[in-house]
């Protein structure tokens, strides 16, 4: 089979490099991909975002199936495009995407369906909302969130009246993100362990994977900016197996049933980012797709062939399959560039790798970010430069393995957390 996937992060090179152990696939593609991504599969130069660009490729080389990986081509309807060429693929359909590409519909779809979520209120003008929040009938801290896609980066949280004022002005007035905060969700900020549980789903039946913890912060101690995480440790210490049942009952089958009854039910990889609040798990966010860098400490610890999963997904045969994880911990430690997730250089040489993108002398599984290759050499291209993971029988050799790894590799400003797994 000739397989295409879509995107060139962290995320896709995980994909990739799990994909390249089916024996199915005679010829892997990446659209953009990056620069490990290119010792792995054949990159072509198309932008993840260009629906044209993509289905004509696919037709013209006769690709069998294709992987949309990110957020942003599923929620201008890549998926719907393939399919009307006849092209078999993984992921949401644009209708079935809207549950992260719009938390206003999360919200609501929540709401109607009684899956437990923060108490919210939604806002289409600025003064209104910018009213709400200095109302007697709020309290702080408040979670103030674009409506759309805004790389990550659309959820402030508020500690007072002066800071929420200052998220719906950045948000709506000054359209920071641009049409992604036409409207915005005010909701109460909750408190508790968070957990991101990634799940296959065929639209009828669920398989949740191995959970994670990520760590979104830039600096230690949990300081510092929100980034789109700095590493991830899985599975989650804090997710139970008690835990998981309940999640199982109170949300992940209601969101699979709920997404089927509103007429758009949802086929690929779906995010549940939980919080085990004190009154039990909650939802702080749906993802359409296989989160970054969750993926990268998850996907190493899958032992079935993960295209015949997106297959049986595809088919709407998923709760025929049995799909086995390694009895294992995993840790991945996220080399940054200095500066991220603001400004930072780009063009850096990188040196620690070999030929391949590998880590010279270890272990460890190497997946790039925001790499290129050039002249025999890999340098930095992004902000999230390298993910460094270890899977090992405990966290603490996963996590040793993972940071020895790191310390060899280099690049000027490079920058990663020291306390991954501690919080």
């Amino acid at each position: 089979m000739k397989v295409l996937v879509i995107g060139g992060g962290g995320r896709e090179h995980a994909i990739i490099k799990a994909l390249k152990k089916s024996d199915k696939i005679t010829q892997l593609y990446a659209a953009p991909g990056n620069g490990g991504i290119s010792r792995d599969a054949r990159c072509v130069p198309i932008k993840a975002t260009d629906i044209p660009a993509v289905t004509e490729f696919a037709a013209q080389n006769e690709i069998d199936y294709v992987v949309v990986a990110p957020d942003d081509p599923l929620a201008i309807g890549m998926v719907d495009a393939l399919e009307e060429k006849g092209i078999r693929c993984f992921g949401p359909d644009k209708a079935a995407a809207r549950i992260e590409s719009s938390k206003v519909f999360a919200k609501d779809l929540m709401k109607k369906y009684g899956i437990p979520t923060a108490a919210y209120e939604i806002f289409s003008d600025a003064d209104k909302a910018a009213d709400y929040v200095k109302s007697n009938s709020v309290s702080f801290p408040l979670v103030i969130k674009a409506d759309g896609l805004a790389f990550g980066k659309g959820v402030i949280i508020a500690a007072n009246s002066d800071e929420a004022s200052a998220a719906i002005d950045s948000i709506m007035r000054e359209k920071r993100f641009g049409l992604s905060g036409l409207k915005i969700v005010i909701e109460e900020f909750l408190t508790g362990p968070e957990v991101s549980v990634l799940a296959f789903t065929d639209g009828k039946s669920i398989a949740p994977m191995v959970s994670s913890m990520d760590h979104k912060r830039a600096f230690e101690n949990n300081e510092g900016p929100n980034t789109g995480g700095m590493g991830v440790i899985a599975p989650n210490p804090h997710y139970t197996d008690e835990i998981a049942r309940v999640c199982e009952k109170t949300i992940f089958l209601p969101t699979i049933k709920a997404m089927r009854e509103e007429g758009c039910p949802f086929k690929g990889c779906l995010y549940f980012g939980l919080m085990l609040t004190p009154s039990g798990p909650s939802v702080i966010e749906y993802n359409s797709r296989f989160g970054d860098p969750e993926t990268q400490a998850v996907l190493p610890l899958l032992e079935t062939d993960l295209l015949e999963i997106m297959e049986a997904v595809t088919d709407e045969r998923l709760s025929n399959l049995e799909i086995r994880w390694k009895n294992a911990h995993s840790a991945c430690v996220v080399l940054a560039s200095g500066g991220y997730p603001d400004v930072y250089k780009t063009g850096l040489a990188i040196s620690g790798l070999d030929g391949n993108g590998n880590a010279k002398n270890s272990d460890a599984v190497i997946y790039h970010a925001g790499t290129e290759y050039r002249d025999g050499a890999f340098y930095t291209l992004g902000g999230r430069v390298l993910g460094v993971t270890a899977a090992a029988s405990d966290l603490k050799s996963a996590l040793e393995s993972a940071y020895k790894t790191a310390e060899k590799i280099s690049f000027e400003g490079v920058h990663y957390r020291r306390d991954i797994g501690k919080y």
